[in-house]
């Protein structure tokens, strides 16, 4: 009976490793990113009903979740990866997070676009650049401004993720 506890562990362990070489940035990338995104398409429906899509603070808040999204995704992939966590790979699923919520809120945008011109109204309001600016170039623009984002954002948080993990191995020397 004394080795059912241990038989156990020995297969929580063997599970946790196999899960932690599964694992690759991208795929944690794509997935942080399709949740991003549906937070991101979500608050894009809930602002273009209430009526304030054309402020900036809309889009101040758009930029919130991209970071927030972005630092889960490197957050779940160190904790997967733990001591084989390396910088680049959380560089690297935390500009795909933002690459891929930011495209999926530009075709997002798009669709609304083409169902609602009441809420590409509320934009042009607002229209800084000429009323040349259509959702095609709005679109592309949201995926850039959501890009460049996640890829500051993963600098900064690689920065603590690459501390905190240094700090840790050295303690497990001691």
């Amino acid at each position: 009976m004394a080795t059912a506890p241990a038989l156990k562990s020995s297969a929580a362990s063997s599970t946790s490793r196999l899960a932690a070489l599964r694992a690759t940035a991208e795929g944690n990338g794509v997935k942080y990113g399709i949740y991003t995104a549906a937070v991101l398409i979500v608050y894009l429906v809930i602002a273009a009903i209430a009526g304030f899509l054309g402020s900036i603070e809309a889009s101040a808040l758009n930029g919130l979740i991209v970071v927030a999204g972005v630092v889960l995704s490197i957050r779940h992939l160190s904790i997967i990866k733990g001591r084989d966590f390396g910088y680049l790979q959380g560089y690297g699923t935390g500009i795909i997070t933002a690459l891929v919520a930011s495209a999926l809120l530009g075709a997002g945008f798009w669709l609304l676009g083409g169902i609602s011109q009441q809420a590409i109204a509320q934009i042009r309001t607002r229209d800084l650049f000429g009323s040349d600016l259509g959702v095609l170039i709005s679109g592309l623009g949201i995926i850039l401004m959501g890009t460049m984002t996640g890829v500051i954002t993963s600098l900064i948080a690689m920065q603590y993720y690459r501390s905190a993990n240094e700090g840790h191995s050295e303690m497990q020397e001691k």
